[in-house]
């Protein structure tokens, strides 16, 4: 059986070994990245104006034996130049915006995900607080006030005393008439 040739992530390598390094895509994402941030900065046009004043004068005002674009020509060299400038810079904004998109969906999937969360937690604790509303209730209408428990309790007392009263009034009555 083919033994893969991946590595080993549970055993160092030893020495003489070296790793493998694959191109990587990541990398490639983030210098693109990297080319359209810095090509949107004030700097980036700053340089490249420089760039372009530089090579002009150089070719307008040294010596013929030093020019190496010729201004009779439009500067073909320097046209050729910001043609190239141009024709990489677009793919790699091309390829940022495309890395951005992705992070955005991700982030929107995220956020989406999270939504639900949440509205599931609302509703729950919704639910929740009904049921504490409606069990309160039912504890509001079982529970008596203490106003009312005393005066219960002190008509019952009143009934207990008459009570009371009345079979001792009567043995008291009726032992005398019996006598």
């Amino acid at each position: 059986m083919a033994r893969s040739r991946s590595p080993q992530l549970d055993a160092p390598l030893g020495r003489g070994t070296s790793r493998q390094r694959s191109t990587s895509r990541d990398r490639f994402g983030r210098f693109t990245e990297w080319v359209a941030r810095a090509m949107g900065t004030p700097a980036f046009l700053l340089i490249l104006t420089l760039f372009c004043v530089l090579w002009i004068c150089w070719n307008t005002l040294l010596p013929d034996h030093l020019r190496f674009d010729d201004a009779a020509l439009g500067f073909t060299a320097l046209t050729l130049m910001l043609s190239l400038q141009a024709s990489y810079a677009a793919p790699l904004i091309l390829l940022a915006q495309n890395r951005q998109d992705d992070r955005d969906r991700v982030q929107i999937e995220q956020d989406r995900q999270r939504a639900e969360r949440n509205l599931a937690d609302t509703e729950y604790l919704a639910r929740e607080i009904v049921a504490l509303r409606m069990a309160l209730e039912e504890r509001t209408n079982q529970v008596v006030t203490r106003d009312v428990l005393r005066q219960e309790l002190k008509a019952l007392l009143a009934d207990l005393g008459e009570s009371d009263d009345a079979p001792a009034a009567e043995r008291r009555s009726g032992g005398r008439s019996a006598s």
